[in-house]
């Protein structure tokens, strides 16, 4: 896996489209969304296992930034970088880029591994977990983005 892991290219569909032309932000998510599936179905997520164990994961929080608008047709990739993870979650930075180069918006999130009986947080199986210490090694060597741990607020003067 690429450290940070880049998935494969996604476009921008008619019907996400808001009044204005551009991307509606509830789409930025379900880009990001489905960078964040190809990076699970490499660590052993996804509906097989859903279906093979009764566990998932959920999304617990994601923060989203919103730098470039996007247009019908437009061509992005989701990154994916690991800041931190335990037996039952993991912490994750993300930028949707341009295929010209430029970010079109950034996010950060909780994932839980879930058990669907309760449902419930539930601790990973070791061999997720292994695949999550490789790519903690991979990633340890990337620079914290400075987007990470941002305060939402009114910045008054």
């Amino acid at each position: 896996m690429t450290a940070p892991f880049i998935s494969k290219p996604m476009l921008v569909e008619e019907q996400w489209l808001d009044f204005n032309g551009h991307l509606n932000m509830a789409f930025y998510n379900v880009l990001f969304d489905r960078g964040v599936d190809q990076v699970g179905d490499i660590l052993g997520f996804g509906p097989a296992y859903r279906e093979r164990t009764g566990n998932t994961t959920f999304s617990a929080e994601f923060h989203l930034c919103y730098l470039r608008e996007l247009h019908l047709g437009d061509q992005v990739t989701a990154s994916f970088q690991l800041l931190d993870y335990d037996a039952k979650s993991f912490h994750f930075y993300q930028e949707l880029t341009h295929v010209d180069g430029w970010t079109a918006a950034t996010g950060e999130g909780i994932g839980l591994h879930i058990d669907q009986s309760g449902p419930k947080v539930a601790p990973m199986p070791e061999d997720i977990l292994a695949k999550f210490a490789v790519l903690s090694e991979q990633h340890s060597s990337l620079p914290r983005p400075s987007r990470v741990g941002r305060v939402m607020g009114i910045r008054h003067k």
